[in-house]
């Protein structure tokens, strides 16, 4: 049996109840993104923080269901045919664009022996946690602009791109076969969206009854595709984040035309209001503090921080100049530069295969955590300046 340290377990919610509450009371001016003040709380009550908490499998398994639920809504939130066509375009041209930055850049930091791999490193640093950006683009108003519209097709391929390598190159030593099975996986996800589609049309007016009642099938059925595709891509040997976002997406695609607004609030309660604090809570608890205890370490963290916004800032810069005025390109360039659910699998997979030191890890980790304490918190800043985003 599992044996549940449940002082640890009622920590982890208090924590993430304090953590609301906090946003909540304070103005909306100074108020950080909940997901902030969750990292913090985990630091501080975690075995390197002030010890109140320990981590075990049963806490760890209701973080990966946390991790699960937040890619299910990156996934759900990306609207294929809102960001078709041009924002789409740019977004996969400029993660195209980051990887051959932070490629040169692991090369250049590999030759001067800073670092193991330029493979592992440039692929951490060429990401965008666009599910970790939902909570905070949904509570500023973000989502339903013009604005919104280019973010989500900058995250899209900026989350999606490094799931697919993680799955198809850095996970495994047979990507012929991983691709193989990549592509059964999504034939399998596309027949299940399509049967889903066509059950939704036959029966939507009886799941949404059920919204209002006990029953509530239409989560009970959304949390079934969640986990049991998280669970099928874990079986297949696939990264677990891609079962979520494409478990997100096939939801969207189920639910095409049709009034979600009550379905979104009671997704949104299951998983930012439980099972979400849960990954970034842990995240802060197992993040190892004494690593960073030499000069060195920290050195290397806030320079893998800076890279984050050369590499994912660029062609935010660069490649919306059409589209996006100077502010609003500023802003794109924060938020993409956010990161870390991926950071955290891929330098977990590089140090399992000996591709990176733990000195390296720990400053790639740190910086994503630092990248999700500040830059959401300046993009906010910025955008609440005279010039408006819409």
């Amino acid at each position: 049996m599992i044996r549940v340290d449940t002082t640890s377990f009622f920590l982890m919610v208090l924590s993430a109840a304090m953590a609301a509450a906090l946003v909540t009371a304070l103005p909306a001016r100074l108020a950080p993104p909940v997901v902030v003040l969750e990292l913090v709380a985990g630091i501080a009550i975690g075995p390197h923080g002030f010890g109140w908490a320990g981590t075990d499998e049963f806490i760890e398994f209701f973080s990966n269901l946390g991790l699960g639920m937040l890619f299910f809504f990156a996934g759900y939130e990306i609207d294929f045919d809102r960001i078709r066509g041009l924002p789409l375009r740019l977004g996969a041209r400029g993660w195209a664009f980051s990887i051959l930055i932070a490629y040169a850049i692991g090369g250049v930091l590999a030759l001067l022996g800073v670092v193991d791999s330029l493979v592992y490193v440039g692929s951490a640093m060429a990401t965008t946690a666009i599910g970790t950006l939902i909570p905070i683009l949904r509570d500023g108003g973000e989502l339903d602009t013009r604005f919104g519209t280019y973010l989500l097709g900058a995250g899209a391929a900026g989350e999606f791109g490094p799931i697919l390598l993680v799955t198809l190159f850095l996970s495994t030593d047979h990507p012929v076969q991983e691709a193989g099975i990549l592509i059964a996986f999504v034939l399998l996800a596309v027949a299940i969206a399509l049967l889903s589609a066509r059950a939704v049309i036959r029966g939507w007016e009886a799941l949404e009854r059920t919204l209002e009642s006990s029953n509530q099938l239409a989560i009970r059925i959304a949390v079934v595709l969640v986990f049991g595709l998280v669970g099928l891509a874990g079986h297949l040997g696939l990264d677990i984040l891609l079962g979520g976002f494409v478990a997100g997406m096939i939801t969207r695609v189920s639910l095409q035309g049709r009034e979600v607004a009550v379905l979104d609030s009671k997704l949104s309660a299951v998983g930012f209001g439980f099972l979400i604090p849960f990954f970034f809570i842990y995240s802060g608890m197992t993040f190892d503090l004494g690593a960073l205890g030499s000069a060195a370490a920290i050195a290397k963290l806030l320079m893998f921080f800076a890279l984050f916004l050369v590499v994912r800032g660029t062609p935010a810069l660069l490649l919306y100049r059409e589209v996006l005025d100077t502010g609003q390109r500023r802003v794109l360039a924060l938020y993409s530069a956010t990161e870390l659910p991926l950071v955290v699998a891929i330098t977990t997979l590089a140090v399992e295969a000996g591709k990176m030191d733990a000195t390296t890890s720990v400053s790639l980790v740190g910086a994503a955590m630092l990248s999700t304490l500040v830059f959401p918190f300046a993009a906010l800043a910025l955008k609440r300046r005279p010039a408006a985003i819409s």
